[in-house]
This record gives C-alpha cells, sequence and structure tokens, in this order.
C-alpha cells in the first residue's frame, strides 16, 4: 500500500482536522521509531500503520479497532496492516496482542503524542522544540490533564518495549522535535 493510497483512504472515513492530524503525528513518530530501532527499510510500512491506525475511530468509536479491520479487508489491505493497526487497542477493545516491535512502539505512542501534544499547547513557546521531560511528567502526574489520554496503556507500552517511562516519553519528544514546528 502506498502513503497516497492510505491517506486516500484515512480522509474517506474521517473529515475532523484533529483526527487527521493525530494520523499525521502518530505516521511520523512511527517513521522515527523505524529509523531509530534499525528498520530503515521498513519506515514507509511503519508510517502507514500509523496513519491508519485510526481508521474507525471518527465513525465507529464504539467499534474501534474492530471496525477497521472489517473496512481494511474490503479495500484489499494487507493483513500485516491490519493486524498491527487492530493491536493498538489491545485489552481496550480486541484481543489482538502487539507482537512485533512496530506494534508495541504503536501501543506505547499513541496516547502519548495525544499528552505530550497537549503538554506542548500548555507553554508559552506553544513548540515542542523546548519541551523537557520533567514538564512532561509533571503534566502525565495530573490524572485531570488530558484525561483521555491513558497513562496505563502508555505504561503497558513502555513495558512491551522493555523501557522505562522516562526513556518512552523522551524518545517520543525527540521524535516529535524532528517534525513538529
Amino acid at each position: 500500500m502506498t502513503r497516497e493510497a492510505a491517506w486516500e483512504l484515512l480522509t474517506q472515513y474521517n473529515k475532523e482536522p484533529f483526527h487527521l492530524e493525530h494520523a499525521q503525528v502518530v505516521e511520523q513518530t512511527m517513521k522515527y521509531f523505524a529509523r531509530k530501532l534499525g528498520y530503515e527499510k521498513e519506515e514507509e510500512f511503519w508510517g502507514i500503520v500509523g496513519l491508519l491506525h485510526d481508521l474507525d475511530f471518527e465513525q465507529y468509536p464504539n467499534e474501534h479497532c474492530i471496525k477497521s479491520q472489517e473496512i481494511m479487508r474490503e479495500h484489499g489491505i494487507e493483513e500485516s496492516i491490519i493486524h498491527a493497526t487492530a493491536s493498538h487497542g489491545y485489552d481496550i477493545t480486541v484481543d489482538i496482542k502487539p507482537e512485533h516491535e512496530m506494534e508495541k512502539v504503536l501501543y506505547a505512542v499513541d496516547e502519548l503524542t495525544g499528552l505530550i501534544g497537549a503538554a506542548v499547547l500548555m507553554r508559552p513557546s506553544k513548540s515542542v522544540q523546548d519541551l523537557e521531560l520533567k514538564s512532561v511528567k509533571k503534566k502525565y502526574k495530573s490524572k485531570g490533564f488530558a484525561a483521555g489520554c491513558s497513562r496505563e496503556v502508555i505504561e503497558k507500552g513502555a513495558n512491551m518495549l522493555g523501557w522505562t517511562l522516562d526513556e518512552l516519553i523522551l524518545q517520543t519528544i525527540e521524535a516529535l522535535k524532528t517534525f513538529q514546528d
């Protein structure tokens, strides 16, 4: 699947600017991690998975990671993309466990990119470029801040990867710095 075809499918099911922006943020974050973790040859694949991970969320929020599998199969999308995107709903809406390192990264960074994005909006600079780990950790500890971003999922994702929470947050900040602003 090409990036262009993935974008066309995404915009067929998503119209809200917030959802489209989130998809692109996760796409770029996934591409960063592909390069960082030695999967340079799979960078586009990782990006497409990031782009399509919430394909069904806008129209089918109660069937998230379930309806997307059906939609993707109807469009002839390969099972590796279907499994990878669905696995980020593990223990939330589906029982498809993240297996590949890429799936674990998606599981971990999906919620975290949202939390970091919210933290950036609170900064005077409105920029990720001067964002530090301690600032995110402070916001992370405040349960009322970005309450829709599951800390439990973020922590499970870090554990799946064998990383500390600090490592995950720091690496995700670094990923965002490479393409935002």
